[in-house]
């Protein structure tokens, strides 16, 4: 699905049961069918929108089948086109609690290294830093009117996945398990692709753009803990077989 003068945009089909993922701007939506409705996990940035609809018509749906979206945590570029999708659709919006005002104002996101310093030190991250500033990541507006996603239980929406909170990446990131169909979407907990420094590879995202590492890989236990799924990261591909290996990937791989 390419875009005039925009990162090109790619529909992964079936990644999971019911499950697919709309890549952009090396960002990552995942649309989750049950039955006549959808659940959209993460809104991308602002030009993912069209895309969006391209692929809800690609796999036979309509935008107004989508009633919820989940957003795993507040930052920018998995928050991008919540409030025009809320505006349009009436879909509920949730995100958790300890993210909703970062939902309100997505660029105030802590930190613990300053990120001036990686497109110098990590030369391999430019392509993604580029397209993600393409596809309009400097102009993310902030939500409102969102619900609150609990920390845990199953939640009540299309694909009823169980919520598993991950604190590091953000203060109230959560991930969402689909036992049933034997995958995770994980956010940024754990990616297969960083960003701020195009390294690949189970990890967590560096400290540009992650509240507290130590918390971080502590939440990684929480993700090891589900044994063998399709992980499902915000950024990278798919990463298939029993998530303790994926964990002692990111351990060994530390944190930049």
């Amino acid at each position: 699905m390419p875009g005039a003068r925009r990162p090109r945009a790619t529909l992964h089909r079936s990644v999971a049961p019911g499950v697919h993922r709309l890549e952009h701007a090396y960002t990552n939506t995942y649309l989750v069918e049950d039955e006549d409705r959808l659940t959209l996990v993460d809104a991308g940035l602002p030009a993912t929108h069209g895309y969006l609809l391209q692929a809800l018509a690609a796999i036979g749906r309509r935008p107004e089948d989508v009633v919820a979206l989940v957003i795993t945590h507040a930052h920018f570029d998995h928050l991008g086109t919540a409030a025009r999708l809320r505006d349009e659709l009436g879909c509920r919006v949730l995100v958790h609690d300890e993210d909703a005002s970062l939902a309100e104002h997505p660029y105030r996101y802590l930190h613990e290294r300053p990120r001036s310093r990686y497109p110098l030190r990590y030369p391999a991250a430019l392509p993604a830093l580029a397209s993600m500033t393409a596809a309009g990541a400097l102009w993310v507006r902030g939500t409102t009117r969102t619900e609150a996603l609990p920390g845990s239980g199953t939640l009540d929406v299309p694909g009823s996945p169980t919520v598993v909170f991950t604190p590091g990446h953000t203060f109230g990131h959560c991930a969402l398990d689909f036992p049933d169909r034997g995958a995770v979407i994980a956010g940024d907990a754990l990616v297969t692709l960083d960003p701020y420094t195009g390294e690949t590879g189970p990890r967590v995202v560096a400290g540009a753009a992650t509240a507290n590492s130590r918390l971080a890989f502590e939440s990684l236990e929480v993700l090891a803990a589900l044994g063998s799924r399709t992980l499902l990261p915000g950024h990278g591909a798919p990463w298939r077989g029993d998530l303790r290996e994926a964990v002692e990937a990111a351990n060994r791989a530390g944190v930049a």
